[in-house]
């Protein structure tokens, strides 16, 4: 798995839940578009097109969309849930149920709508057996929306999204995803979740650049997001710009699918490269990286819980872990012991006061056991 990336032999990259390197292939690929802009321009201008449909096609794959009409490519996950927050209709009295957890993204674009008199409920669920039920029951009648990670970015939580999203379906309630934290290192199946939005930008387990993301929007509740942004590039017959009718009302021109959220022009290079990324994963089988990285992360959680100075901060249950595991060394500053990692090339991150280890299918274990051998030798 290793022969994908070809890492400086002197880092170790534990850092996927931040922003993950790339594979060859997709520098490969990003080289040869640089390649052709520099040569000819845009002259292959309707194969790049082409490009941008087949990386739809592959998020659609990944999550397993029924249509490609259900898919379009933004720039990160705060646009994705912003379009949601800003385009559904709420009335006052209306509530969202997120977990306390989650990450500023899903957390500030419901906190914005404290103005429409909309409540937002922030639930603690990580001290809970039963998380999935803790936020099912903060549902009620009024609850518009329920949004939550399927992996908590700082200790690496991972929710049973169909019982949340079957609970939500029962309720009326819309189930919204930021996926960020799994998609491309754990299998999903939007169906199976009854989601209605999936948002994840794609530079981190799907191995892509910052600045593309998947955005799903199921096709039932399409009708139900008021346009927040608009451009050509949402429009029926985009291309065809000369013989357009000069009436300009959005019921006639706007695209009827998911590509009414892209609102101009895309980024052909971020396309370019995220699509050679996820061609890569899909080609070795989600199944498969799957198995691996939850490996790598029960490899961390067996030697750090055998050691009597580290505390496994992350769930050790095996259901409830992913690719993160977070944790602390006992008698030390452990955002000293952070640093010191980072200064011996092991790239990691700070969250939830304590050290973030992601590892992917790729990461080999001599790498782990380097990084664990640098924990064991600090005692500042």
């Amino acid at each position: 798995m290793q022969r994908y990336f070809q890492l400086d032999k002197n880092i170790v990259h534990l850092n996927h839940a931040a922003v993950g390197p790339w594979p060859v292939v997709t520098r490969d690929a990003v080289c040869a578009f640089a390649r052709e802009n520099a040569s000819i321009g845009s002259q292959r201008y309707g194969e790049w097109m082409k490009t941008e449909q087949q990386l739809k096609q592959k998020m659609a794959t990944l999550i397993n969309a029924r249509s490609l009409d259900e898919i379009a490519i933004l720039k990160n996950t705060s646009e994705g849930l912003s379009l949601i927050a800003q385009g559904l209709t709420f009335k006052a009295g209306d509530n969202i149920v997120i977990p306390a957890e989650e990450f500023p993204s899903n957390k500030i674009v419901w906190q914005a709508l404290a103005s429409q008199s909309v409540e937002v409920r922030s639930i603690t669920i990580e001290n809970s057996d039963e998380p999935e039920q803790v936020l099912i029951d903060a549902m009620d009648e009024n609850t518009r929306l329920l949004s939550c990670s399927s992996v908590q970015f700082a200790h690496g939580l991972r929710l049973e999204l169909n019982v949340i999203g079957q609970a939500c379906k029962q309720n009326g309630t819309l189930f919204c995803v930021d996926a960020i934290q799994s998609l491309g290192a754990i299998r999903f199946d939007v169906q199976a979740c009854h989601a209605d939005f999936v948002v994840a930008d794609g530079h981190k387990w799907m191995c892509g650049p910052e600045g593309t993301a998947l955005f799903y929007c199921r096709e039932a509740v399409q009708d139900q997001l008021r346009l927040c942004q608009f451009g050509w590039h949402m429009m029926k017959d985009a291309f065809e710009i000369s013989h357009r009718d000069n009436d300009l009302s959005l019921e006639k021109n706007i695209v009827t699918g998911a590509q009414r959220f892209e609102s101009g022009s895309p980024n052909m290079t971020g396309i370019t490269a995220l699509d050679a990324s996820l061609g890569l994963l899909l080609d070795i089988g989600m199944q498969k990286i799957e198995t691996r990285v939850l490996e790598k992360a029960g490899y961390l959680i067996e030697r750090l819980t055998a050691r009597s100075d580290t505390k496994v901060i992350s769930s050790t249950q095996a259901n409830r872990y992913a690719g993160i595991v977070t944790f602390q060394k006992h008698g030390v500053d452990n955002m000293s012991l952070y640093r010191y990692l980072q200064d011996n090339d092991v790239i990691c991150a700070y969250r939830g006061d304590g050290t973030r280890f992601s590892p992917h299918f790729h990461t080999a274990l001599d790498d782990l056991d380097k990084a664990l051998d640098l924990v064991d030798d600090f005692n500042g």
